[in-house]
């Protein structure tokens, strides 16, 4: 499952998600595929969500119904994401924004070349960090205190701080992002497909345990509603 990023630069539009969306739904008819990487044809992983098709949705229905329904489309990814039978992979290269980071943590299993850059930027963009339903599974994965940091500074960090943070569970030379990720797959791949799935199921429901407050079905009103402000104020 690669991004195909073309015209945004590496941004993520609601045309990939619903390609993503689409082939997430096909894969409850495909038991036997047991493992889905999650990579990008781009210079970079995912620059984020397109906030250009998220203004045209604003200027073409002002009430903010047609930017909510693309948010929830986003929230509706990470799940199937979440949810799938199949073991995720994200294999990651370049910079990871906001979406991208959000995406990406919503995979079991993450690998991000050396020369990674994450960032999620949403507060100095004027914007709350409401992009399907992440900012609970970022908490779960890397923990409060420093996903409370680099949410509010919005500061960059490069994969060896990712790696600590639980964010990623392997950093390799870019070169061997691909060896990398085969080394995951051939031993999930001898595993029985009743233990891999239902091991899955298992661990999955024990992060969602952390996660009893999840509000993520409020993040499309909270965008539409930030967007939708008159924006003349800064905070100091």
């Amino acid at each position: 499952m690669r991004l195909n990023p073309a015209g945004q630069d590496d941004a993520l539009g609601i045309a990939a998600i619903d390609a993503l969306l689409g082939l997430l739904d096909a894969l409850h008819d495909r038991p036997d595929i047991r493992v889905l990487v999650l990579s990008s044809l781009g210079e970079n992983f995912c620059l984020g969500a397109d906030r250009y098709e998220y203004q045209d949705a604003l200027t073409a229905d002002p009430t903010g119904t047609a930017l909510r329904r693309f948010v929830d489309k986003a929230h509706r990814l990470c799940q199937a994401l979440e949810n799938t039978h199949a073991v995720t992979i994200a294999r990651i290269h370049g910079r990871i924004v906001g979406a991208g980071l959000a995406m990406a943590a919503y995979c079991d299993l993450r690998v991000g070349g050396d020369t990674c850059r994450f960032r999620m930027p949403e507060v100095a963009l004027g914007l709350v960090p409401a992009w399907g339903g992440a900012m609970g599974r970022l908490i779960s994965e890397a923990g409060h205190a420093r996903i409370r940091e680099l949410i509010l500074t919005c500061e960059p960090f490069d994969a060896e701080t990712a790696l600590r943070l639980r964010l990623l569970q392997k950093v390799v030379p870019v070169e061997e992002l691909d060896r990398a990720v085969d080394d995951w797959i051939r031993p999930l791949l001898r595993r029985a497909p009743e233990a891999l799935v239902l091991t899955k199921r298992m661990l999955t429901g024990y992060a969602r345990a952390d996660r009893t407050a999840d509000v993520g079905l409020l993040d499309s009103h909270l965008l539409a509603s930030m967007l939708a402000a008159p924006q003349g104020r800064e905070g100091h």
